[in-house]
């Protein structure tokens, strides 16, 4: 099927066969390799919808106030239980959002051949990046140590152990591969599942809860906003994730035998294990209304959600969400649209500058 376009004495030919075979060849991996950034026709709308959906729910940290944050922080009402999750939250945090911008710009993105797959990843980067920031924001808003936060990232041992488990299936990657091979196949999908399912989905919501915990008692009221924002970026990530192991896998069917799903069983039962350590060292004493075997039981119930989200078996069959009320902070459906929910005047240059209430 050819097109003739002829103005004066110029006639241009257009090969819709070549367009439709371009299209036939975009893969998640494998695919038609071209430098030109050429989105049309999409194969993969599903990627380009969630592009548009997070660029939608943009945020910046310096719009958030943090006043009240830094004078409950500098004050005598917070226990040391709520300081210490701060503190782990600056420090696990700091190190983590880092970590999965790293593999998606340097592993991921790199490994993908379909530019809307590219996109909505370069996406995904951006919103790491403001993540990262925005823990940058809270430290030096709290006037909290930097070099605090980096000790906790070799001197707590549940954090170096968490950020070793991610960090060795990201570093299988970092060299070229033949994706013809199957072995590498799935290597590449244990990574998608790991950074997706594992981290993000899973070991990244015990902590989270804790801080939103402190929210809804009335504390740390611009911490608790980013976090909220931060969480429902995570879950247009953890979607990003899931999607591109699912099309890669019904792409390479080959990649999903039951050896490889007993491996992500696996995977993820080492997960949770490293994350229950981590909520105990979190939660050394119990604080109010923070209990550590609640928020273990947290874990195990998400870690189902995203077993089964692949259709795999959960590895904590009859786990009940023992804190429902999080559902209600957490969960994407419920949050409203930023700019419908964010107050008309933000003091974006100067966030400790007094606010009045009614601005709040």
């Amino acid at each position: 099927m050819q097109t003739t376009y002829t103005l004066g004495d110029r006639t241009f030919v257009l090969d819709g066969d070549k367009a439709e075979a371009a299209l036939a060849d975009k893969r998640v991996i494998g695919g038609r390799e071209t430098l030109a950034f050429n989105l049309l026709p999409l194969r993969y709308a599903w990627a380009y919808d969630l592009y548009r959906t997070m660029k939608a729910n943009h945020w910046e940290p310096e719009d958030i106030p943090m006043h009240k944050d830094v004078a409950q922080w500098r004050s005598d009402d917070l226990t040391d239980i709520d300081r210490w999750i701060i503190r782990m939250a600056m420090g696990y945090f700091s190190a983590a959002e880092g970590i999965v911008g790293d593999n998606i710009l340097h592993v991921v993105r790199e490994l993908v051949t379909a530019s809307e797959l590219k996109l909505v990843l370069g996406r995904h980067a951006h919103e790491e990046n403001i993540h990262a920031d925005s823990l940058l924001y809270m430290i030096s808003s709290l006037g909290i140590n930097p070099h605090e936060c980096e000790a906790m990232f070799e001197d707590v041992d549940t954090i170096r152990e968490k950020n070793a488990f991610i960090t060795r299936v990201s570093h299988a990657l970092r060299r070229d591969l033949d994706l013809t091979a199957l072995e590498n196949q799935q290597l590449l999908a244990k990574n998608l599942f790991v950074f997706g399912q594992c981290m993000e989905g899973t070991q990244f919501y015990g902590l989270f809860g804790m801080v939103l915990s402190l929210y809804r008692q009335g504390k740390f009221p611009g911490i608790g906003q980013m976090f909220r924002y931060t969480l429902r970026d995570e879950s247009n990530h953890i979607e990003v994730f899931r999607k591109l192991l699912l099309e890669l896998c019904t792409e390479n069917p080959e990649i999903w035998s039951d050896s490889f799903r007993a491996e992500l069983a696996d995977l993820m039962a080492e997960a949770v294990r490293l994350e229950e350590a981590f909520i105990r060292d979190c939660l050394p004493v119990a604080g109010v209304g923070l209990s550590a075997d609640e928020f273990v039981g947290y874990v195990r119930y998400i870690s189902n959600r995203r077993m089964k989200s692949l259709g795999l078996a959960p590895l904590f069959p009859g786990q009940r969400n023992p804190l429902p009320w999080l559902a209600e902070l957490m969960d994407i459906q419920k949050e409203q649209n930023f700019f419908e929910g964010r107050v008309t005047e933000y003091r974006k240059a100067s966030a400790l500058a007094p606010v009045d209430d009614d601005e709040l």
